[in-house]
């Protein structure tokens, strides 16, 4: 590996949110079918690199992933005065909205994990149109909180340490030393209050029960996928939310935790490069379906 230059390529995009702008980084690599991966709470898209570098999968997809403000290399906006960080379901829904017509995706397919598995949902209900598919990696309408998050921001506490140590039993026992450690990093780096302010979304504002049965399959794919090892979004909840949503596909992926595309991406690439492939599949069949539509017409006329 030494001197091999991997493939992704990091830049910033302006993007309007709330009428205000947002200096955004990003990593992509691949062409083909857009698909935007988002992070989990508390951390940033570095958690995606390992889909970024698949020479495989980056042949018919343009992976992008990015950093949501106030996270990784995305800064607060200038306008940012010091008060608590709370990330709501609308502000992340336009965020992902804006972010996408930013860069002027066509269709993408969103991919998010946890928090990202939830707006996944949200999306689902409120701009099924917008995009070619959607997948939520530990997914559910609602989870009921399991920790305390006033030690999250505490000027007597490590917060980077703290919020690494709340996710570390999330990791499957199964996932290798080095990506498990890489996984946890990303932790230990964040911003003061960032996790705390994204598990409000998770804890209290993105509460989706009773809204998930609108979902409609059709409009656009859904695919959920949990570990099984996640004992914060359970199997068993992804699969009671699978139930609610007609047409929605759902697997338990074995010797995998909270975070599989970080804690272990051999084990998760068996799981999500048949559904990509499906997605391309469906892809072709759609436009094959449309040109011979279109050929009959003009020989109609």
């Amino acid at each position: 590996m030494n001197g091999a230059i991997e493939p992704m390529v990091g830049r910033y995009v302006h993007v309007d949110i709330g009428g205000e702008d947002h200096r955004i980084y990003f990593e992509e690599s691949g062409a083909g079918i857009p698909l935007v991966c988002l992070h989990t709470a508390g951390s940033d898209a570095r958690q995606w690199r390992h889909l970024l570098s698949d020479a495989e999968l980056t042949r018919h997809f343009r992976i992008i992933a990015f950093d949501m403000p106030w996270h990784g290399k995305s800064n607060p906006p200038e306008s940012w005065d010091g008060e608590e960080y709370r990330l709501t379901t609308a502000r992340y829904t336009e965020t992902i909205l804006a972010f996408c017509r930013a860069l002027k995706l066509e269709k993408p397919v969103v991919m998010g994990c946890s928090i990202g598995g939830r707006i996944v949902l949200n999306l689902a209900i409120e701009q099924p149109r917008e995009f070619r598919a959607l997948i939520g990696l530990e997914a559910a309408d609602f989870q009921a909180p399991w920790y305390d998050t006033s030690w999250l921001n505490r000027p007597d506490v490590h917060g980077g340490e703290v919020c690494a140590a709340l996710v570390s039993g999330l990791i499957a026992p199964q996932s290798p030393k080095g990506p498990r450690a890489e996984t946890l990093w990303c932790y230990k780096q964040g911003g003061p209050g960032i996790f705390k302010g994204d598990l409000y979304f998770y804890r209290v504002d993105g509460d989706l029960r009773g809204r998930i049965e609108g979902i409609d399959t059709t409009a656009c794919p859904l695919y959920l996928l949990t570990g099984e090892y996640d004992f914060s979004c359970t199997p068993e909840d992804t699969v009671r939310t699978a139930a609610a949503i007609k047409g929605a596909h759902v697997t338990t992926m074995a010797q995998l935790g909270h975070f599989p595309m970080s804690e272990n991406p051999a084990q998760f690439r068996t799981y999500i490069a048949p559904i990509l492939n499906q997605i391309r599949l469906d892809q072709i069949r759609k436009h094959s379906k449309s040109d011979s539509k279109s050929d009959k017409q003009g020989v109609t006329s």
